[in-house]
């Protein structure tokens, strides 16, 4: 066993136009202020951080490393989030999405994925080049406007789109396997990989490859009524980032899942701050704790209620209570008794 690292804290929810929250080493101060020891980085932003220049500058690596090691923080992952999302769009999509990309890549939706393509490249590169193991993104989502079948998908359907993301994104991990990172898919609805069962597919269409795992977040199965518990104990194996975000789900008789077109605030399933909701994170932490998980465990801060400042505040203390620093010996050692041939023989009635 090993014991998880954190707290972390994801900045994308918390960059703003004023002082602290405008540039990195402002995040930084806040965040280390607040107790966190990690950073996961959008890279979208070159104001905050240039994914370019990481990707071709150990000098600017470490100047990052540097300037975060002087708040005591290290960074936990990138993240290309919006990126992901910008390989594989829906035309449905087009409009919305449009705002993610560069400004020279928009309305042509084939420049577009050649930018997100690069991106993600850039992305292998610069993590390689920060020393991490993990990133953070999007699958994208090719399928998602079909996800319930009215009228029915014709035969093939979902299977072309699997393939068709899988030809997108496997030089892409070849890319971060050169790199020696794993590119870490957060399963979500509005994206093709928003399950255990879609991730599954995936895996089969790009060959069970090493680096296709999995950003676990329990928040967006609580709003799918998926058991996030049992999640983790199929695929434990393929996690290898997590963000702590809480959810609610209090369905009525008038919505349930799909939150009839509701604002958040209105919807049956909500995201909540840490401790606002209803995952049973010591279960998480534990079962985390009993497979070895040794990432880091990353605030993700969403919710509809509280002030953003308040939730990143009570984050870093609520993760903190529940990492389990792991024992390093059986609590019964103290009751133990040989173990040696002779013994054991003896013990089975086998001694003569």
């Amino acid at each position: 066993m090993k014991t998880i690292q954190g707290p972390g804290i994801f900045l994308a929810q918390f960059i703003g136009a004023a002082a602290p929250f405008n540039t990195l080493e402002g995040l930084a101060g806040w965040a280390a202020s607040l107790g966190y020891q990690g950073v996961q980085i959008p890279t979208s932003d070159a104001a905050l951080f240039d994914l370019k220049r990481a990707a071709e500058s150990d000098a600017y690596c470490d100047e990052v490393k540097g300037l975060l090691a002087a708040h005591g923080l290290r960074v936990t992952e990138l993240s290309t989030h919006l990126q992901g999302q910008l390989l594989c769009v829906h035309p449905a999509y087009d409009l919305q999405f449009d705002a993610f990309a560069a400004p020279e890549v928009r309305g042509n939706p084939a420049a577009r994925t050649a930018w997100a393509r690069e991106q993600l490249l850039l992305a292998a590169k610069a993590s390689q080049r920060l020393g991490l193991k993990a990133h953070a993104t999007f699958s994208g989502a090719l399928a998602w406007p079909y996800l319930y079948p009215w009228p029915q998908r014709p035969p093939g359907l979902v299977e072309a789109a699997f393939a068709e993301l899988a030809r997108r994104w496997r030089p892409v991990l070849d890319a971060f396997d050169g790199a020696g990172v794993d590119v870490c898919y957060e399963l979500h609805p509005g994206e093709d990989l928003h399950d255990g069962i879609t991730f599954e597919r995936f895996l089969d269409a790009v060959g069970q490859h090493p680096r296709a795992n999995i950003l676990y977040d329990p928040s967006h199965f609580v709003l799918q009524q998926l058991d996030y518990l049992a999640f983790i104990d199929h695929y434990h194996q393929r996690i290898r980032a997590f963000h702590v975000k809480d959810a609610e789900f209090r369905p009525n008789g008038r919505q349930g899942v799909y939150g009839g077109f509701s604002n958040w605030i209105d919807r049956a399933g909500r995201f909540r701050s840490l401790g606002d909701g209803q995952v049973d994170f010591k279960a998480i932490f534990s079962k985390m704790a009993q497979y070895g998980y040794a990432g880091w465990a990353v605030l993700e801060w969403e919710c509809c209620l509280k002030h953003p400042e308040d939730g990143a505040r009570e984050g870093a203390a609520f993760i903190r209570e529940h990492i389990i620093r792991v024992a390093d010996r059986a609590f019964d050692d103290f009751a133990a008794s040989a173990g040696d041939p002779k013994t054991l023989a003896a013990l089975l009635g086998l001694a003569r």
